[in-house]
């Protein structure tokens, strides 16, 4: 009893720690969620990923608890990397080490076992972290030159004359530019959350679950491609208003329902390709990692 309550009192400490360590940190993230639309989805992820712990309980209370000093050792190291990110300025490296840390937590009060166990949802918390400015920037500009080739040769396709010098398209009676918005990492980031938990869903099969999620890359390039395209054609059918407002937005929307719907049809293709057990079965399914 004695030692229960001890375990207990490390685990409130540590927590509280942790909160006041990374108070500033938390603040700028959710910041960051309401405010920037690549990342909203930010918001969902903490929930789910609590879900998978809850789903994993009872595998959890069944492994025999065997700290580690080396959780401390995890927490130092990951103290490092938020000490460096603060002097440098650079917010992931504040945000990822709350991994980290979140990690020596683990092993130092309950042992390796356990952190194996929670590998999965401590994994999945890396998608409500926003990627450095300067690996985006990489990643959405080829992105943009993509989608503006694509628009121009269907544009081409359909007779209508255009012209291309970079991501800017100069039709006869507007000028369309791929803008950062539109190169289509937003999708990207959001359906990568989405498959990565479809996924886990349907799925018992680790490689297979990693499939999912990374089929939902070419399906957002490719369905965000085709939006910059439409936009082009209804543009020179309907005039610049259709490429602006409501309508563009409301084409989001669409383009992004239509890449879930791709995905879905996707993954029940490489299920039916390669199958095997999955929770929709009925059977129970075992919390894997």
């Amino acid at each position: 009893m004695l030692r229960a309550h001890s375990r207990t009192a490390s685990v409130a400490l540590l927590v509280a720690s942790f909160i006041i360590l990374y108070a500033s940190v938390l603040r700028k993230l959710v910041s960051d969620w309401a405010t920037d639309d690549n990342y909203s989805h930010g918001f969902f992820i903490i929930p789910l990923a609590a879900f998978f712990v809850f789903e994993r309980r009872r595998t959890l209370q069944a492994q025999p608890v065997k700290p580690s000093v080396w959780g401390v050792v995890l927490i130092v190291g990951s103290i490092g990397i938020l000490l460096a990110g603060r002097l440098g300025a650079e917010l992931f490296l504040t945000r990822i080490s709350m991994l980290g840390v979140l990690s020596g937590i683990i092993v130092f009060v309950l042992g390796w076992r356990h952190l194996i166990l929670l590998a999965f949802p401590l994994a999945f918390l890396m998608l409500m972290i926003p990627i450095p400015a300067i690996i985006f920037n990489q990643i959405a500009f080829p992105l943009q030159l993509l989608a503006s080739q694509v628009g121009e040769n269907v544009l081409r396709l359909f007779q209508i004359p255009v012209l291309r010098e970079g991501n800017v398209m100069f039709l006869a009676n507007t000028t369309l530019e791929v803008a950062e918005a539109c190169s289509g990492i937003r999708s990207l980031v959001s359906l990568l959350a989405l498959g990565t938990v479809y996924g886990y869903f349907i799925d018992r099969r680790v490689w297979m679950r990693a499939l999912i999620a990374l089929v939902t890359v070419p399906v957002a390039i490719v369905t965000n491609a085709l939006r910059v395209a439409g936009t082009g054609v209804a543009a020179h059918y309907y005039g610049p208003s259709a490429a602006e407002g409501f309508f563009h937005e409301f084409s989001g929307l669409v383009v992004f329902a239509a890449a879930f719907a791709l995905l879905f049809l996707l993954a029940r293709l490489l299920q039916a390709m390669f199958p095997g057990r999955s929770p929709v079965s009925g059977k129970p399914t075992p919390a894997a990692a």
